[in-house]
């Protein structure tokens, strides 16, 4: 035989309360530490992500790892610390990136310069990727060597883009390039709407 432990109403609401502060505490922790929806604004990243799509962000992966070339992040830019922005990372730490004719190439010091095979991008921006502005057709040539530490990121929509083309000719920023803290994860997958949810993998360049 077993008999009932009777508890105070104020045990109960402790009880509560504490059952409350913990799962507010796990979702903080996650949040801050391992993943995080946004909500795109904007269309510098179509055909990829569109306007008010949601994504989820995967925040530990670059606790362990650093960005790859390819990859689609959430950061601070330079330029406005005080917003967030979705890219993807074109130039890793060290490297020079050109770009020439509507396209973007990787110089070799050994090869030259090589074609980035960028499959990601719609017929509207494949052989669009001009200098700044943006917009300005100008297919002149046009190098960014990347500090340590630092990336050169680029939107998909390439003639509608505030990215590292950008960033050192608005007055707010010397540099073109992302420092490694101020970007914050990678995108993880497309959340909302249901009928748009898929993850995303790097893609392959074939370097």
């Amino acid at each position: 035989m077993v008999t009932p432990v009777k508890r105070s109403l104020w045990f109960h609401l402790f009880d509560v309360t504490l059952n409350i502060v913990i799962i507010v505490a796990i979702v903080a922790i996650i949040r801050t530490f391992i993943v995080s929806p946004f909500q795109i604004e904007g269309n510098s990243m179509i055909e990829t992500l569109e306007h008010k799509e949601y994504i989820v962000i995967n925040k530990f992966r670059y606790l362990f790892a650093t960005p790859g070339r390819g990859d689609i992040v959430v950061f601070r830019p330079p330029s406005d610390m005080s917003k967030y922005y979705v890219k993807r990372v074109i130039g890793l730490p060290g490297e020079s990136i050109v770009i020439r004719d509507g396209f973007v190439f990787l110089r070799d010091p050994n090869k030259g310069d090589i074609k980035l095979e960028e499959g990601y991008l719609s017929a509207m921006n494949n052989g669009k990727t001009y200098r700044y502005p943006v917009n300005s057709g100008d297919t002149s040539e046009e190098v960014f060597t990347v500090a340590d530490g630092q990336y050169f990121l680029l939107g998909d929509n390439r003639q509608g883009s505030l990215d590292s083309r950008s960033f050192a000719h608005l007055g707010t920023s010397e540099a073109a390039f992302v420092p490694e803290p101020n970007i914050k994860g990678s995108v993880w997958f497309v959340a909302l709407p249901v009928t748009k949810i898929h993850a995303f993998e790097p893609p392959n360049y074939h370097l």
